[in-house]
């Protein structure tokens, strides 16, 4: 990041300064975790580009996706990120990506800076909840094949880039149930 063209007074220079050393641009290599169950990290991720997941492990070591985070998605573990406790889930990156670091006393602080920003961050943690509730709604009440529609209007980009395995993970199906949930809907648009 380079400051603007102008000459900043030692004020705007000071906030300048501030402002990149709460946000660093970071190269993710696919696999590699940002965050695991237990770290106490107060950052989220701006997706820049690539793609990154959100998830938990079971006792048994099952993999329980809550959440893809493509180009322009941000995602954080609200428990470490906000209430400075150990993380519940874990982020990693599917595909090589470029993350935005954004460090937990950014949005509070830049608020001062630029009064607007903390109308959006309002409205994302809304947008955040509202997609929670909703999420939670089509896991209890929904078919695996309204749950799959679903998916694809959230996510229209990623059928091919996430491995199958991965969509029914975040499903809450088996990837044999996917299967038959595709093969089924592939014969209700061809007929």
């Amino acid at each position: 990041m380079r400051p603007p063209h102008h000459r900043p007074s030692s004020r705007g220079r000071s906030c300048w300064h501030w402002l990149v050393s709460c946000l660093k641009t970071k190269t993710v290599k696919k696999g590699q975790v940002l965050l695991s169950a237990g770290d106490l990290k107060s950052e989220a991720y701006f997706v820049n580009s690539g793609l990154l997941r959100y998830f938990s492990i079971d006792e048994k070591g099952k993999e329980h996706i809550i959440q893809f985070a493509p180009e322009d998605w941000m995602l954080s573990d609200r428990d470490t990120s906000v209430f400075n406790e150990p993380a519940v889930f874990y982020i990693d990156a599917i595909e090589d990506s470029e993350v935005v670091v954004v460090k937990k006393d950014f949005f509070p602080a830049i608020k001062n800076i630029v009064p607007e920003i903390l109308e959006l961050n309002i409205l994302m943690l809304h947008n955040s909840i509202r997609s929670m509730q909703k999420r939670l709604n089509m896991l209890l009440s929904a078919t695996a094949e309204e749950r799959y529609l679903d998916f694809i209007k959230l996510y229209p980009n990623l059928t091919l880039r996430v491995p199958q395995w991965m969509i029914a993970s975040y499903l809450g199906i088996t990837p044999e149930s996917l299967s038959r949930v595709r093969k089924d809907l592939a014969k209700k648009h061809f007929r």
